[in-house]
C-alpha cells in the first residue's frame, strides 16, 4: 500500500472502524479509550513511539499504532489481528503497572548476567501468551501476520527461530511454515517444545512461568549480537516502555515468594516435565520448596530497586525511588491510624492567626486574613489559618509529641540509596507513626566533625523529611552534640513538647567529651524539648560502657540498647506505639 498522506488517513479511518470488533474479541463489555493511530512522524514522537510499529502503556492505558510502519511492513491487511493483540495487552497481560512491574522484577532473576535485556523477554513472553489465545480462543489467524513478515532472503537469529518454532508447535503448523528451512536443530527444537509446554501450563498464572521462559531464553541472548537482535526484534517490542513515566508501582521494595525460590529451568520443572518429585523429595521446581530465612532476604537492596525501575521506565529522582522504597518497607510497621481523645462538649474559640504550614489541610487557609495582608499569596509564607482555642472539657485530650529525629550518619554507616539502612528503615517507620498521630517531625542526619543536613524546622511534609532522611552524608565519626544546641538552645523553644530520639552507636561518648560542656547541652536540650529523650545506640558490648550509660540515664535520657542494626526495626514497631499510638500521646487539660 502506497505510504502517501492520503493513503495513510484511510487507512487510520479503516483501522479506526475495526478498534469496536477489537474490542469485542475479548468482551463485549472491554472499554479503552481509542487507539492512538498515528500517520505522520510528528505524532509518533508526540506519543513516544520509537522503533516499534505499535506499543501500549500501561499507565494511561493506550494502544498505539504507527500506520506508516505497518503500510512499509505489509501488514495493512491485519487491523483485527494488531488491535486485538494490543488489547490483550491490556485486558490479559501484563494488564496493569503492577503486575508488569512483577513480570520484569522475576524475568530479572532468571538472567543473571544478562538483565538488560528483560525487557525485550518480557515483550516475547507476553506475546505468546497472547496471541495463543487469540488463534485458538478468538479464533483470530495470528500466524497469518508472522508470515505476512517472512522474506527469501531472511536470516534471522537463533532467538527469533525458537520464537517463531513455538508458535508452529503450539498452533500445529508443519515446520518451515514459520520458521526457515533449514538443517534440523536438535536443541532448539527441545526448547521450542518446552516453550510451548510452558504457555499452555502457566496462560493462567503467567507470572510464575516468567522467570522459566527466561531461563530458557538465557543462552540464546548471551549467544545474539545486539546488532541482529534490533534488526528482527525491536519492531516487535510494543510493551518495552509500558511502565514509562513517573509512576511508581507498589510492592517492589519486598521480594514475593517465586523471586525468593530463585528461577529454575522449564526442563527441571515437573509441571512441564511430568515427571513428579518422590514423596518427601525437594526439587527445584516443585512447590515445596524451601523459601530462605531470615528478614534481609526478603528485601530487595536500594540498588537492585533502583535498577528494576529503570528497567520498567520509570523516570523519577533517586530521592523519589529512596523514598518510596522506604515508605514500602515502613508501612507494615507503623501504628494503626489512631484514635484521638477529646474533651467533651467544647466549643471553638478563635484566639488569632498563623502560618498555614503547607503540609496541613488546604481547608485550614483562611483566605479572607491570607489576602487582606498580602495579594501575593506564597503558600508557607504569606498563607495564614485561625488558631482555634477550645472551652474546657470533661475529658483530658491526648496530642502527640512532636518528633527530633537525630540519625548518625558518619563514615561508618551504609549509604541507604545503596544498601538496605536498618537506621533509615527504622526512622521511616517511627516517622510515619509520628505522621500518622499529627504530630510534627524534624530530621537530623549528622556525622561530624564533618557535614550535616536537617529539615527546615518541624514539618508534616513527609517528601521533605524522607527527602533528609534517605540522604547520606558518610563524614566524621558520629552524630553531633551542636546540633542539639543551634535547635533547642539557641533557639525560641518549641511550641509544643518534643521527643528527642537520636540514633547513633558508642562513638557519641567520646563526641561528648570532646565537645566543650558537651554533657550539660546533651542534658539542657532534653529539659527544653520537654518531651523527653530516647538514645538508640548500636552498642554490641555494653559492659565497656557501663560508667556513660549510666550518665546517660542520670541526665533524664532514656537508653535502648541494640546489638545489631536490624534489631533497630523491633525496636522503631515498639517505640511508635508507646510514643505515638493512643496510650502513649501526651495528656492535656
Amino acid at each position: 500500500m502506497s505510504g502517501s498522506p492520503s493513503a495513510l488517513e484511510a487507512l487510520r479511518s479503516a483501522w479506526g472502524a475495526r478498534w469496536p470488533e477489537a474490542l469485542a474479541t475479548w468482551s463485549p463489555y472491554t472499554k479503552l479509550t481509542q487507539p492512538r493511530l498515528c500517520i505522520t512522524e510528528a505524532e509518533e514522537q508526540e506519543e513516544r513511539l520509537q522503533g516499534s510499529f505499535a506499543m501500549i502503556r500501561v499507565a494511561d492505558h493506550a494502544v498505539v499504532i504507527g500506520l506508516r510502519e505497518v503500510a512499509t511492513k505489509g501488514l495493512t491487511a491485519f487491523p483485527l489481528q494488531v488491535l486485538a493483540h494490543e488489547i490483550g495487552h491490556h485486558v490479559f497481560a501484563p494488564g496493569d503497572l503492577a503486575d508488569n512491574a512483577r513480570l520484569i522484577a522475576r524475568i530479572r532473576r532468571g538472567l543473571p548476567g544478562q538483565e538488560d535485556h528483560a525487557g525485550l523477554v518480557a515483550n516475547l513472553y507476553l506475546d505468546l501468551l497472547v496471541n495463543d489465545r487469540l488463534q485458538r480462543e478468538k479464533g483470530l489467524d495470528m500466524a497469518a501476520v508472522y508470515r505476512a513478515l517472512r522474506r527469501p532472503d531472511d536470516d534471522p537469529p537463533r532467538l527469533w527461530r525458537l520464537y517463531q518454532r513455538t508458535y508452529e508447535l503450539l498452533w500445529s503448523l508443519p515446520s518451515g511454515d514459520l520458521t526457515p528451512n533449514e538443517p534440523q536443530d536438535d536443541m532448539l527444537e527441545a526448547d521450542a517444545g518446552l516453550a510451548a509446554r510452558l504457555v499452555r501450563a502457566y496462560t493462567q498464572r503467567w507470572l510464575d512461568g516468567a522467570s522459566r521462559y527466561a531461563c530458557l531464553l538465557l543462552p540464546y541472548l548471551m549467544e545474539q549480537d545486539d546488532k541482529t537482535g534490533q534488526r528482527y526484534l525491536v519492531p516487535w517490542l510494543d510493551t518495552r516502555r509500558a511502565g514509562e513515566g513517573d509512576e511508581l508501582p507498589d510492592g517492589l521494595a519486598e521480594l514475593d515468594d517465586e523471586e525468593l525460590l530463585g528461577p529454575i529451568h522449564p526442563a527441571e520443572d515437573p509441571e512441564l516435565s511430568g515427571l513428579a518429585a518422590p514423596v518427601g523429595a525437594s526439587t527445584p521446581g516443585s512447590a515445596n520448596r524451601e523459601l530462605p530465612g531470615g528478614l534481609k532476604n526478603q528485601y530487595r537492596e536500594p540498588t537492585e530497586y533502583a535498577e528494576l525501575m529503570k528497567s520498567l521506565g520509570v523516570k523519577v529522582s533517586p530521592s523519589q525511588l529512596a523514598h518510596r522504597y522506604y515508605r514500602e518497607l515502613a508501612l507494615p510497621h507503623i501504628i494503626p491510624f489512631p484514635r484521638r481523645e477529646i474533651p467533651k462538649a467544647t466549643d471553638p474559640l478563635p484566639e488569632g492567626l498563623d502560618v498555614w504550614d503547607p503540609g496541613s489541610p488546604l481547608s485550614d487557609v483562611d483566605w479572607v486574613e491570607t489576602l487582606s495582608h498580602s495579594p501575593v499569596v506564597i503558600p508557607g509564607v504569606t498563607t495564614l489559618e485561625r488558631r482555634m482555642g477550645e472551652s474546657a472539657g470533661a475529658e483530658p485530650e491526648r496530642r502527640p509529641p512532636d518528633l527530633y529525629l537525630g540519625v548518625d550518619c558518619s563514615g561508618s554507616m551504609n549509604n541507604p540509596r545503596q544498601r538496605l539502612s536498618w537506621p533509615v528503615l527504622s526512622g521511616a517507620v517511627i516517622t510515619l507513626s509520628a505522621l500518622r498521630a499529627g504530630a510534627k517531625v524534624m530530621v537530623c542526619l549528622s556525622g561530624e566533625p564533618g557535614s550535616f543536613t536537617e529539615t527546615n524546622g518541624f514539618l508534616r511534609q513527609e517528601d521533605t523529611i524522607f527527602g533528609v532522611l534517605t540522604d547520606y552524608l558518610g563524614t566524621g565519626y558520629s552524630y553531633g552534640i551542636l546540633r542539639l544546641k543551634a535547635t533547642f538552645l539557641d533557639a525560641p523553644p518549641p511550641k509544643n513538647p518534643v521527643h528527642l530520639l537520636i540514633v547513633t552507636d558508642s562513638d557519641i561518648f567520646h563526641m561528648l567529651g570532646s565537645i566543650k560542656e558537651g554533657w550539660d547541652i546533651f542534658a539542657e536540650a532534653l529539659l527544653r524539648a520537654g518531651g523527653g529523650g530516647t538514645l538508640v545506640m548500636d552498642l554490641p558490648f555494653p559492659e565497656h560502657y557501663a560508667a556513660q550509660l549510666e550518665r546517660v540515664r542520670s541526665l533524664g535520657w532514656g537508653v535502648h540498647l541494640v546489638r545489631s542494626q536490624e534489631e533497630l526495626l523491633t525496636f522503631a514497631r515498639a517505640f511508635s506505639r508507646l510514643r505515638f499510638g493512643p496510650k502513649g500521646q501526651v495528656k492535656t487539660p
